[in-house]
């Protein structure tokens, strides 16, 4: 078997090791003096510095090099890069070549989830093999072997299961899902919600508040998701919950360190800068928001956090609001 990585981000990169011990991979990196030396030091130093990877796993500048007759076509791309990217590579991309997105984000000119933007860029390109790859997965935890799982959404049930059985290791347990709306969507929306947990950890705020948060924030991405055509459990299963948990209490996690700069007062400009990686949840806000406007759907942390991010209301005024709603039933009688 032969894959295809696009996109050498930490990420990317964790996906194309993982792989790399069983089918022949390569990865593409978009400047060549990063694919250069991912394949002549077998490190990732940009992203993921001291980390060894396997010798097997060969890095490429050249897109249409990394995807020659490859199998399996993942795709490593942040959300504002995902189409522009994938049009160049769309002609080596086979039919019925499965293509597993690892992207966490929305389109902000289409409101499109990345497996829509594949099936637009791909039109002749078979859905049911279009997927996503996601759940509580920090990239430095996966490469240092701790044990995690993570969920394959794919309608296909055969195909599922081959790469359920290409990625699945010792560490890694793997689950399969056809809900690929769910899953995807949700990976999409936690990111907001990771904001959100950081801004109250940024304020000091302990562990009451955080759970408050998460509880809520769940509640908000079920009614959206579930509208947009996913499934309840899903959002209850690692896609849903399991990454919302992983993204909102970790300092790993970008979006909760996008959080937490504002809540302790920096700006958000400041902050942005010092990442050398993408914080989706920043841009994922606005589509959010729309997409819930869209659909008629409240959602009332993922306002607040829009306020903050591109109106400047500081984030004390954002909390005060949301514990100033109107009360209300948890749930209808």
């Amino acid at each position: 078997m032969r894959v295809g990585v696009i996109g050498a981000g930490s990420w990317g990169t964790v996906v194309a090791a993982m792989v790399a011990e069983r089918a022949e991979t390569t990865i593409w990196a978009r400047r060549r003096e990063l694919a250069e030396a991912i394949d002549g030091t077998h490190e990732n130093p940009d992203y993921l510095p001291g980390v060894e990877l396997p010798e097997p796993l060969s890095a490429t500048s050249d897109l249409m090099e990394s995807i020659a007759g490859a199998d399996l076509v993942v795709m490593g791309v942040p959300s504002h890069g995902y189409r522009e990217v994938l049009a160049q590579a769309a002609p080596a991309i086979g039919r019925e070549t499965p293509v597993l997105s690892l992207a966490k984000g929305i389109e902000q000119e289409t409101l499109m989830r990345m497996t829509e933007v594949t099936a637009d860029v791909l039109p002749e390109h078979r859905i049911d093999v279009i997927g996503v790859l996601t759940g509580p997965n920090l990239a430095r935890e996966i490469i240092a072997g701790q044990p995690a799982a993570t969920v394959i959404a794919m309608e296909d049930r055969p195909t599922a299961q081959d790469l359920q059985a290409l990625f699945m290791s010792s560490t890694f347990r793997v689950y399969t899902n056809p809900d690929v709306v769910g899953a995807e969507s949700a990976g999409a929306l936690k990111n907001v919600m990771a904001i959100a947990s950081g801004m109250a950890s940024g304020l000091g705020f302990g562990d009451n508040s955080l759970a408050t948060l998460i509880t809520r924030a769940l509640a908000e991405m079920t009614r959206l998701g579930v509208a947009m055509g996913g499934e309840p459990k899903t959002f209850a299963g690692l896609a849903g919950m399991g990454d919302l948990i992983a993204t909102c209490v970790s300092s790993k996690s970008r979006n909760h360190q996008v959080g937490f700069g504002l809540g302790q007062g920096r700006a958000l400009n400041d902050i942005i800068a010092e990442m050398n990686m993408v914080a989706e949840g920043v841009k994922s806000t606005g589509g959010t928001l729309l997409l819930a406007e869209r659909y008629g759907i409240e959602m009332p942390i993922a306002q607040q956090v829009g306020r903050v991010l591109y109106d400047g209301v500081p984030v004390e005024e954002a909390i005060t609001a949301l514990m100033g709603r109107e009360a209300r039933s948890e749930i209808d009688y």
